[in-house]
C-alpha cells in the first residue's frame, strides 16, 4: 500500500508504503456479517497474543475514530510501555450497505427474489505489528524475539577454543556442535550452529542477542566432558547447565516457558499502567504517569475535541515527538464498571449523561 497524502513518517509505524493484509467481505444480513466482526477481530488478538507475546484490549472506537463512511469501527490496542502510548494493532469494521448502495453491489434474495443490498465488512493487519514487536519487547542489547515468531529460534556458539586447544579437540567440539545442531532439527526447532572461526565466542553472543534469537546455547571442551551444556535466555539473559541427554525435551519446553513469561511481562506492563479515573485532574495526572485511562464518557466528537486540548503538555514526551494530548482509544468490550446515574462525562463542564467507559490515553 502507498498512502499519499502523508505526514511524520515512523519506521514500521507509520510508513509511506508498508505491507498488509486485507478482507473485504460481504453479507446477505447484518447478523452475519456482524459474527465476521467479531471473528476476525479475535483472530487479530491471537496474533498479538498467542504469537508476539503481546497483551491488547479489545473495543469498539468511538463514533470520532471510527472508520469514515462505516457503520462501526473495532479495534486491539497495544501498549508501548517505554513511551507510555497506546498503538493501534488492528481493525476490523463493518461498513453497513452505506457502500453497497453508492456502487450498487447486490444480490438476488433468495427469498423474495427482489434485488437486496449487501452489508459489507473489512478488515486489516499490517507490518505495524513488527515495530510493535519491536517497542514492547527489545532491550538494550537489541531485539527480543518470541520463540514463535522468531525465524531462528536457537543457536549454538562454540566456546573455550583456545591457542592451547588441540586439533583433534576443535574438531571433536564442532562436531558436537553439529550434533545439537541436527538432534534439536529433529525435535522441530529452528536452530543454526554458528562454527565461524574468523569471530570470537563473545562477538558471536553479542551479535546474536542483538538479533533477538531466545535461547543460546554454550557448549566448551569441559561441557563435552560432562555431557552437558548451557542454555542462556535472550528474555532474562538467565544461565541454565542441562544435560544432553535431555536436549530434545527440554529445549522445546524452554521455547515455550519463554513464550508465555514474555507475554506474562508484558501483560504486568500494560495492567499496571490501566487506571480507571472519574476525575478529569486524576485524568491528568495519569496521562503524565504514562498511563491509559478508562473515563466515563458521552461519546460526543466535539467533547473528545476538547478533552484533547486540555489535555495537552507543554513538554514533549520524547525528544522530537509532538506534545500531544489524549484521544480515545476505543470503548472496551470488557467495561470496567457500569455507568450510574450520577456518573458525569470525564470532559470538566461536559452535561450529557456519559454512556460508557472509553479507554484515552497518548497514542502513536
Amino acid at each position: 500500500v502507498v498512502r499519499w497524502e502523508f505526514k511524520h513518517p515512523q519506521p514500521f509505524l507509520r510508513t509511506r508504503e508498508f505491507l498488509w493484509q486485507e478482507g473485504h467481505t460481504a453479507f446477505a444480513t447484518f447478523p452475519e456479517a456482524k459474527e465476521e466482526v467479531m471473528t476476525i477481530l479475535d483472530l487479530y488478538r491471537r496474533v498479538y497474543e498467542e504469537l508476539l507475546a503481546i497483551p491488547v484490549v479489545r473495543g469498539k472506537k468511538t463514533e470520532k475514530e471510527k472508520f469514515a463512511g462505516g457503520d462501526y469501527t473495532t479495534t486491539v490496542e497495544a501498549y508501548i510501555s517505554a513511551a507510555g502510548r497506546a498503538i493501534q494493532g488492528a481493525t476490523s469494521h463493518h461498513l453497513g450497505q452505506n457502500f453497497s448502495k453508492m456502487f450498487d453491489i447486490t444480490f438476488e434474495s433468495p427469498q423474495t427474489g427482489e434485488k437486496e443490498f449487501v452489508y459489507q465488512n473489512s478488515w486489516g493487519i499490517t507490518t505495524r505489528t513488527i515495530g510493535v514487536l519491536v517497542m514492547v519487547h527489545g532491550d538494550n542489547n537489541g531485539l527480543v524475539l518470541p520463540p514463535r515468531v522468531a525465524c531462528l529460534q536457537v543457536v549454538i556458539v562454540p566456546c573455550g577454543i583456545t591457542n592451547n586447544l588441540k586439533d583433534e579437540d576443535r574438531d571433536a567440539l564442532y562436531k558436537e556442535c553439529e550434533l545439537y545442531e541436527k538432534e534439536l532439527k529433529e525435535a522441530g526447532v529452528r536452530v543454526k550452529a554458528d562454527l565461524r572461526e574468523n569471530y570470537s565466542p563473545g562477538w558471536k553472543y553479542n551479535h546474536w542477542e542483538l538479533k533477538g534469537v531466545p535461547i543460546r546455547v554454550e557448549v566448551g571442551p569441559r561441557d563435552m566432558k560432562n555431557s552437558q551444556y548451557v542454555a542462556v535466555r535472550r528474555d532474562n539473559l538467565e544461565k541454565l547447565t542441562m544435560k544432553k541427554s535431555g536436549l530434545k525435551d527440554d529445549i522445546p519446553a524452554l521455547l515455550e516457558t519463554i513464550q508465555t513469561a514474555m507475554f506474562a511481562k508484558a501483560k504486568n506492563e500494560m495492567t499496571e499502567r490501566v487506571k480507571v479515573v472519574t476525575k478529569f485532574e486524576d485524568f491528568l495526572d495519569g496521562l503524565e504517569n504514562k498511563c491509559l485511562l478508562q473515563a466515563p464518557f458521552c461519546g460526543v466528537e466535539a467533547c473528545e475535541d476538547q478533552i484533547k486540548e486540555l489535555s495537552k503538555k507543554d513538554s514533549d514526551l520524547e525528544p522530537g515527538a509532538p506534545s500531544m494530548g489524549a484521544k480515545s482509544l476505543c470503548i472496551p468490550f470488557t467495561q470496567p464498571a457500569q455507568v450510574v446515574d450520577n456518573d458525569k462525562c470525564i470532559r470538566p463542564g461536559c452535561c450529557n449523561k456519559p454512556l460508557f467507559y472509553t479507554m484515552f490515553g497518548r497514542s502513536y
